[in-house]
């Protein structure tokens, strides 16, 4: 039997070439957002004391260009707001 093997890519959003060890930050911080509305809130209106305030006592691994992105996106909901945070990264790599 021949066993087809495959290297592949991540092709989750925020990868940008980044392992995912180097995004997960990212990745905690949108996780936050969509288990808790309090967080979520918080983070859509007033994402500097979101960003400052952690979740469950955990803060961001958040690398500056990150964070500036971060702090200034405004948004109405969360799927708006990781687009444009999205959009934003790719535009400063």
């Amino acid at each position: 039997m021949t066993m087809l093997t495959l290297d592949a890519r991540s092709t989750l959003p925020f990868d940008y070439g980044k392992p995912t060890a180097e995004r997960s930050g990212l990745h905690r911080l949108f996780a936050a957002a969509i288990v808790s509305n309090q967080f979520r809130a918080m983070l859509l209106n007033e994402p500097e004391m979101a960003l400052a305030g952690g979740y469950l006592g955990q803060t961001f691994p958040l690398t500056d260009q990150e964070r500036t992105i971060i702090s200034k996106v405004r948004a109405r909901n969360l799927t708006d707001f990781a687009q444009k945070v999205n959009q934003a990264l790719k535009t400063t790599i």
